[in-house]
């Protein structure tokens, strides 16, 4: 159990959130939701008593043990299986069992087992610090985005394994499907506090946003009533014979008080810059593609597809089985190794890839690395787009090295907003966004009128996006056309 008492903590002189109550029960699982930057990463901080309160107190029993997922990396094993055994006591060691049930769960091979953790990709050393985690059993699990590098298969092994899990849990996801699928409570950081109920993400934001309509309006009817008043005082005020009366009106007003207009709340609210596409032909044709890094390791084979001008394609499949190698295969990135690529010459293209995030100029602020986005672009236009990317007014001026990993994805998306665009490449662009970003770009993405191909793993956006899946699944890639629901309802997942 942890109880949260009055707690407030301030940053930079600014109170990020301040008469936190609540309590944490045996057995809950939470879903910790709120805008980025509203303090999410902090209360787990206080959790983790990386920092204390600047008032109250957040007590956590002596025995109380917590579990919480680290991004960053630090091995001191040989092999995988060593390193994620490590984690237990003792009196633990004959479970090394629970570590390989949970390692082929997050989607590692036996032979991965006996690898050296250090020499993986950075999406499965972190999936190396979740499996430690799950296997050390504590009390709580702290999970901050836990779905991140995980592919669909894993995420859903994930989900199974949270909903089975006897503990506490707090988690933090941009996957509102999958937190929804896990969670018996729901925490929402929501102007500066925090607000408990049982229940789903989406049932405490309708309660929220129903008492604000509810205020809103008694706020407005209170400040007619009050305007009323006042000219009715500035009417008579000055008569003789009704000097008690204004006086008891005047009383009125002070004992009445007012009610503060709530501040609007900043949204991620943007489209992508559509340029009209003006052709007969298909955008892109893929006859028979073929592509690996060494001839005895292909990635795809005789992979045959096209792209009409409004389709919507998802990637789908396993980590490693080579999705986003595609894509950096159909923008010309990678050359294959057998078939033909056909990309209308009236196409003009955004493409939004993970590493492209690292390539942003650290020592340049937003609003200079979204002017790199093309020639001519005026400060108005710059300026205009950082504000939807929530870099308002002086944020513009903030430099790449400080932002977040999601911050640093805004400015990719800002860039690819300020080119006019036909087609879009996105690979897993929610990554590090927050819920309502997510949904956001979801938006954005249904409304765009030209074509998309996306990796995703998010199967909320799958059933909301997907008119054309491309799918990497039991040794084969292959093109189905349809929605991902009519996917699974007649072909399945082979693996």
């Amino acid at each position: 159990m942890i109880t949260a008492k009055d707690v407030c903590v301030e940053f930079n002189g600014k109170i990020l959130f301040e008469d936190v109550n609540f309590v944490i029960n045996y057995g809950e699982k939470i879903g910790l939701i709120g805008r980025n930057g509203s303090g999410k990463s902090t209360f787990l901080k206080l959790l983790l008593k990386e920092r204390e309160p600047d008032f109250g107190e957040l007590e956590i029993p002596d025995y109380y043990t917590i579990g919480h997922l680290q991004q960053h990396i630090h091995f001191s094993h040989q092999t995988v299986l060593e390193e994620v055994c490590s984690v237990l006591e003792l009196e633990r060691e004959h479970e090394s069992w629970k570590g390989e049930k949970i390692l082929l769960g997050l989607g590692f091979t036996e032979e991965q087992f006996l690898e050296d953790p250090m020499k993986l990709s950075g999406g499965y050393q972190v999936k190396i610090n979740l499996a430690k985690i799950l296997l050390m059993e504590p009390n709580l699990l702290l999970l901050d985005e836990p779905t991140n590098y995980l592919d669909i298969y894993s995420i859903r092994w994930l989900g199974e394994f949270l909903r089975k899990w006897q503990g506490e849990l707090i988690l933090i996801t941009h996957d509102r499907a999958f937190m929804d699928s896990v969670i018996t409570h729901t925490i929402f950081i929501h102007r500066n506090t925090f607000r408990k109920i049982e229940g789903k993400t989406g049932k405490i934001k309708e309660q929220i946003a129903l008492e604000e309509q509810i205020y809103e309006q008694n706020r407005e009817r209170l400040e007619k009533k009050r305007k009323e008043t006042e000219e009715w005082i500035k009417r008579f005020g000055s008569k003789a014979s009704m000097a008690s009366r204004v006086q008891s009106r005047v009383k009125m007003l002070e004992k009445q008080g007012t009610m503060e207009k709530l501040t609007a709340i900043e949204s991620l609210d943007f489209r992508f810059n559509y340029l009209e596409y003006i052709s007969n032909s298909d955008p892109m044709t893929v006859e028979n593609l073929s592509f690996g890094y060494t001839e005895d390791k292909i990635l795809m084979k005789d992979l045959t597809f096209d792209v009409k001008k409004d389709d919507k394609i998802c990637i789908i499949g396993k980590n490693g089985n080579g999705k986003s190698t595609l894509l950096q295969v159909l923008i010309g990135k990678l050359k294959q190794l057998t078939g033909d690529i056909k990309l209308n010459p009236k196409i003009h293209y955004g493409y939004f890839g993970q590493m492209n995030v690292e390539r942003l100029d650290p020592k340049l602020t937003v609003a200079q690395e979204m002017a790199t986005a093309g020639t001519g672009l005026t400060e108005t236009v710059v300026r205009k787009t950082c504000a939807q990317m929530l870099f308002p007014a002086e944020q513009a001026h903030k430099k790449i090295s400080v932002l977040s990993g999601g911050e640093k994805s805004r400015v990719m998306l800002g860039k690819i907003l300020l080119t006019p665009v036909n087609m879009l490449f996105l690979d897993e662009p929610t990554n590090h966004f927050d819920i309502e970003s997510s949904e956001a770009l979801m938006d954005a993405i249904k409304a765009f009128q030209g074509a998309v191909v996306m990796v995703t793993h998010d199967e909320y956006f799958l059933h909301e996006i997907a008119t054309k899946l491309i799918v990497f699944d039991g040794g084969k890639t292959f093109c189905f056309d349809g929605t991902y629901k009519e996917f699974l309802r007649n072909v399945g997942w082979a693996e």
